[in-house]
Parts: structure tokens; C-alpha cells; sequence
């Protein structure tokens, strides 16, 4: 008899597919903002926003694929980390659910990677 734990693959943690569809969205929501929303944001702030030049002439040009891949990203994150909310609530093992400090901050990255976007959207 073999041992079958052998033969598979090393597989990612519960919840790493929705803290990486969020990271996605959240790079792509900072890119299609930087033109305008937060160099507006930040100089509110008192701080320079010289430095998201370059990265507003870049995505200046792709903004209706960066919108599609912000939305995209973050909505699947956001489906991926309900899935795993509503499967560790109801019959989850304990091994299998993801730490509550990676939901808290795949959370937090949703929420702001969701005023970027729709800043990146009114703000251009």
C-alpha cells in the first residue's frame, strides 16, 4: 500500500486564491487611480505624489483593461473569500480553514482595492 500524501502535489493554503485575485485587483485598481484620484488624495494629505508619474503615463493608455482586471480580480477574491467564510462556518476541519488573520487582511485589501477602482472610474 503507498501513501498517497507521497504522490500529491504540495498544495496552497485555504484561502490563498482569494488574497491572490485581491492582490490582482488591488495592483490593477492603484494603476488605473494613480493618474488622478491619488495624487488628489494625497496632496489633501499634505504628501508629494511626484512619484506616481511614471506609473500614470503607463496605465494611462490601458485604463479599460486595467478597469476589466481590477473588477475581475477583486470580485473573484471577493467570491473566493466568501466561499471559504461560508465553508469554515458550516463543516470545515479545523486544518482546512484559512487563518483569520488572512481573511481580515485579503478583506482589507478588497476594501480598498474597491475605492481605488471606483475612484480610478469617477476621478478620470
Amino acid at each position: 500500500m503507498t501513501d498517497r500524501s507521497l504522490s500529491r502535489p504540495a498544495s496552497r493554503g485555504p484561502g490563498s486564491g482569494a488574497a491572490w485575485l485581491t492582490l490582482g485587483g488591488l495592483a490593477a485598481a492603484f494603476g488605473l487611480a494613480s493618474c488622478c484620484a491619488l495624487p488628489l488624495f494625497l496632496a489633501t494629505l499634505g504628501l508629494s505624489a511626484a512619484w506616481l508619474t511614471g506609473v500614470a503615463l503607463l496605465s494611462e493608455t490601458h485604463r479599460g483593461v486595467l478597469m476589466v482586471i481590477g473588477a475581475t480580480g477583486l470580485v473573484g477574491g471577493a467570491v473566493l473569500l466568501w466561499r471559504g467564510w461560508r465553508v469554515a462556518a458550516t463543516c470545515a476541519p479545523r486544518g482546512q480553514r484559512p487563518s483569520g488573520w488572512a481573511r481580515v487582511v485579503t478583506l482589507v485589501g478588497l476594501v480598498i482595492g474597491v475605492a481605488l477602482l471606483w475612484a480610478g472610474y469617477v476621478y478620470a
